[in-house]
């Protein structure tokens, strides 16, 4: 995988959808150009006739706070007393023109590519979802005896099962909690010499997985300077389990499982919420393990 496409795919974690549509924020926007937030929404409304309804419009209240409480990396929004401009993909490519510089049309160019492969996604994988809400809407309309509601669940994790998940690939769904961890575990078990966890929020849960590494398999944790596990601790957990080293970076956003330097699992959720909502891990080229840790 190059690295445009590596780039593209850290995009397409930042395109929410809201009021039915692919949108960005004003926040990871200017982060991708490398510009403050307030001098993006000064240069929109400089331009403000650039941006109709349908470019651009202002999240409410509510939808401030449902983005701040399903999208880990806007919880710094929570304490922000302005709400949000989203920008559509039209939006968007109106933007290189507003801010006028080489990197806006190098950035947009790379943000389109991630709406076009967000857009395939969706695409191919509508059957999928539509069979799975039409199950959802099934199980919400009924309203009889118990056998008759077993029955329809089992139909629902019938339905999941036509989409295994494999060691390469998988998506796990809300409430697969169990299977989640215990997927996990078993890559967490194959390592033979190192472990390496890049994962912003981990706690005392997280070491509870790692517990169940191989003897001698050592383990290296790198997350945010504010994270719940102390220096106590990592010296519990060496006591019985060494050995563990607690690294700090605030580089990285998304998260990574590394197994003995040759297997690289990017993983959609934090290892300590896995299976609490839906959420997909695939396996990287090996060749991207050396770029990742020279960035942390």
């Amino acid at each position: 995988m190059q690295s445009n496409e590596l780039q593209t795919i850290n995009i397409e974690n930042k395109i929410l959808v809201i009021r039915g549509q692919q949108v960005m924020l004003d926040r990871d926007l200017a982060e991708l150009y490398g510009v403050e937030t307030k001098r993006l929404n000064e240069q929109v409304k400089r331009n403000k006739e650039r941006f109709p309804e349908d470019f651009m419009f202002v999240l409410n209240r509510t939808e401030k706070d449902e983005v701040v409480a399903n999208c880990d990396h806007l919880h710094v929004l929570k304490f922000s007393p302005s709400l949000p401009y989203a920008f559509t993909e039209q939006g968007v490519a109106m933007l290189s023109s507003v801010l006028k510089s080489t990197k806006a049309v190098e950035v947009n160019i790379q943000i389109m590519r991630a709406f076009v492969a967000m857009r395939h996604f969706l695409h191919n994988n509508a059957q999928v979802f539509t069979e799975i809400n039409t199950i959802k809407n099934q199980l919400l309309e009924v309203n009889i005896h118990q056998k008759e509601s077993d029955r329809r669940i089992d139909e629902l994790f019938d339905c999941m099962d036509k989409y295994a998940v494999d060691d390469t690939q998988g998506i796990f769904f809300q409430g697969q909690i169990f299977d989640a961890y215990a997927k996990f575990e078993n890559f967490i078990q194959t390592a033979k010499k190192e472990i390496v966890l890049i994962d912003n929020y981990v706690d005392l849960s997280v070491l509870e997985r790692l517990r169940k590494k191989q003897q001698g398999v050592n383990v290296t944790i790198y997350t945010l300077p504010n994270t719940r596990l102390t220096a106590q601790d990592v010296r519990t957990f060496n006591a019985q389990y060494p050995t563990l080293t607690l690294r700090h970076t605030t580089a990285m956003h998304d998260r990574f499982l590394i197994i003995d330097n040759t297997t690289l699992y990017h993983i959609g959720a934090s290892l300590k919420d896995l299976g609490k909502k839906c959420f997909a891990f695939e396996i990287l080229d090996s060749s991207l393990i050396g770029a990742i840790m020279g960035n942390l």
